[in-house]
C-alpha cells in the first residue's frame, strides 16, 4: 500500500472514530415526545382517577382524557447528539435547548419537586372551578409549602403559615399573592400578614430580582375547605396543565347524564378557580398522543389554538376553550349537535 493510500485510510478512520465518538457526546438539549394520556373518569391501577365521597356521584361513559408530555434529558441524564439529531428528524416530537425547561439555577430535581407542587395545586384549583361551576360554595387559604434556600423569605415565612394578606392586598388566591410581590420593584420590601399556629403577625421580607422581575423565594399552595372529599390519583405525572381535564372529570361525575356522549374526548389547559384555561406547552406532542389515545376531539386553551392549527394530526378536531363553562356548553352542543361548538382558527 501506498504513503498516500494509508495516510487517506488512517485520516478516514480518524474521522469516522471522531464522528462515532461526537455522536454519543452529551449535548445540553431535551426531546419532548408525546405522553402517555389518562381518562379522568376512568381509573388508573383499578383505582379510580377521580374518587368523591360525601356527595352523589353518577355514572359516566366515554373518556376525558388528560394528555402529557414525557422528556428525555436535563441536568442529570444529558442526551447525546444521536439522540438529538433522530428527534430533529421526527415530526411527532421537539427538540428544545436545556435552559427552556431546566433554568440554569435550578436542578433537575427543583423542577420535578416544582412540577409535583404545581400538580397539587392544578388539582386543587380543578376542584374549586368545578365547584364554582355548580355554585357549590368552599372556603380557600393560601398557606407556604416551602421557601427557596438563600432567599429572602428563607427563615422568615415558614412551612404552613397561612398568608392573609400582601400589603393589605387580601390573598385570595396564589395569583392575588404573587401579583402583589410583582407589584414592587427589586429590592423593595414586601410585608406579609400570616397566621402562624395563633398567632397573627406582620413579615416583612426584602424582594430580589429573578430575570428582572421581584422575588421572594416563596412556594405556596392554596389549601381548599371543601364540603366534600375529592381525591384525584394520575400516578407519576406532574406540571398544571392537566386542570381543564379534572374539572371536567369531576363535573362529569356530579351531575346526572354525560358530558362526552359516549365519546373519546382529550384536552389540555391550566384552570383558575374562577374556570378561565390557560396556556400548556407542549401542544403538539400532546395532540399526537390524543390522536393515538383515539380520541376525535380535542379541547385546546384558546391562547394555544394558532399553534395547534399548524399541526394538528388528521382525524382530530380542535375546540377552543376559554373558560370551563364555555367548554361545558361547547361539550353539550356536541352530544347533542344543537348549540355553537368553538373551533381554533389559524393565526
Amino acid at each position: 500500500m501506498s504513503r498516500r493510500a494509508l495516510t487517506l485510510l488512517l485520516a478516514g478512520f480518524l474521522v469516522l472514530a471522531l464522528g462515532v465518538v461526537g455522536a454519543f457526546r452529551p449535548v445540553p438539549y431535551v426531546v419532548l415526545s408525546p405522553g402517555p394520556t389518562e381518562n379522568t373518569i376512568g381509573e388508573v391501577d383499578k383505582k379510580p382517577v377521580i374518587a368523591i365521597n360525601g356527595r352523589q356521584t353518577y355514572p359516566t361513559t366515554g373518556a376525558l382524557s388528560l394528555v402529557t408530555v414525557a422528556y428525555q434529558g436535563g441536568p442529570a441524564a444529558q442526551i447525546d447528539l444521536l439522540t438529538a439529531l433522530r428527534g430533529w428528524i421526527d415530526p411527532t416530537v421537539a427538540v428544545v435547548p436545556q435552559e427552556t425547561i431546566f433554568a440554569p439555577d435550578r436542578t433537575q430535581k427543583d423542577v420535578e419537586e416544582e412540577n409535583t407542587v404545581e400538580m397539587t395545586n392544578s388539582q386543587d384549583s380543578a376542584t374549586a372551578a368545578a365547584l364554582t361551576e355548580l355554585k357549590i360554595p368552599f372556603s380557600m387559604v393560601v398557606t407556604v409549602l416551602s421557601t427557596e434556600k438563600g432567599k429572602p423569605a428563607d427563615g422568615k415565612l415558614q412551612k404552613g403559615d397561612e398568608i392573609n394578606s400582601v400589603d393589605g392586598t387580601p390573598a385570595t388566591d396564589t395569583n392575588a399573592v404573587s401579583n402583589a410581590v410583582k407589584a414592587h420593584k427589586p429590592g423593595e420590601s414586601v410585608t406579609f400578614n400570616v397566621t402562624r399556629g395563633k398567632e397573627r403577625l406582620d413579615v416583612t421580607v426584602q424582594t430580589v430580582s429573578a430575570k428582572g422581575q421581584p422575588q421572594v423565594g416563596v412556594v405556596m399552595q392554596a389549601k381548599y375547605k371543601f364540603p366534600f372529599d375529592v381525591d384525584i390519583n394520575v400516578g407519576d405525572v406532574g406540571g398544571p396543565s392537566a386542570g381543564l381535564m379534572f374539572s371536567l372529570g369531576i363535573l362529569d361525575k356530579l351531575t346526572p347524564g354525560e358530558l362526552t356522549g359516549g365519546k373519546k374526548i382529550a384536552g389540555t389547559g391550566t384552570i383558575q378557580p374562577t374556570g378561565e384555561v390557560g396556556p400548556i406547552g407542549g401542544i403538539q406532542q400532546k395532540m399526537v398522543g390524543a390522536k393515538d389515545s383515539g380520541a376525535t376531539v380535542f379541547l385546546t386553551p384558546a391562547d394555544n389554538c394558532a399553534e395547534a392549527m399548524k399541526a394538528v394530526p388528521e382525524g382530530l378536531r380542535l375546540v377552543k376553550a376559554d373558560t370551563l363553562h364555555d367548554t361545558v356548553l361547547a361539550l353539550d352542543a356536541l352530544r347533542t349537535g344543537k348549540g355553537n361548538v368553538p373551533a381554533c382558527e389559524a393565526g
